[in-house]
């Protein structure tokens, strides 16, 4: 049994050790915001936040999270009104979708360590996410957007 926090719920969970935590997350705990992109860590579509940091699920076997703090797309806000959520919805950043959750996790972490970002910093994080309907100029605005939100200055958004 390998035991962690998803979303501010203990859980235990019967894995070979070696699962990648993405599975963990989709099958066992059925939390289906997480996507399957690429599956070698490229992508970023299955971004969640370990202990805080944005970590790549796919290629994050379970027991190296044990004892730790996951957090999901349906973790950031249980209402999904999280300010970087609301600023993707306000902005109409998704074509498809569905790379948005791993964009958003990304998003999250990065702002948290850097909460006034240039367009280059926004642009060298978020870079290791990828986006198939090109929606990176409105990725990058929902981020300058959201950072000033969370700073409580819309007056730079």
């Amino acid at each position: 049994m390998i035991e962690f926090t998803i979303n501010g719920r203990q859980v235990q969970v019967e894995a070979e050790p070696d699962t990648p935590l993405l599975w963990v997350i989709r099958d066992e705990a059925g939390l289906t915001g997480t996507k399957f992109g690429c599956g070698i860590g490229m992508c970023g579509a299955c971004t969640v936040h370990v202990g805080g940091r944005a970590t790549r699920s796919c290629i994050t076997a379970v027991q190296d999270v044990a004892g730790t703090e996951i957090t999901t797309i349906e973790g950031l806000d249980e209402n999904g009104n999280h300010p970087i959520q609301q600023v993707w919805r306000d902005l109409a950043v998704p074509q498809c979708g569905y790379c948005q959750s791993g964009q958003i996790m990304q998003a999250a972490a990065f702002l948290k360590d850097i909460p006034d970002p240039s367009d280059d910093d926004i642009d060298a994080v978020m870079t290791g996410n990828l986006c198939r309907c090109m929606t990176y100029v409105r990725i990058r605005a929902a981020v300058r957007e959201a950072a000033a939100a969370m700073r409580g200055d819309m007056s730079n958004g």
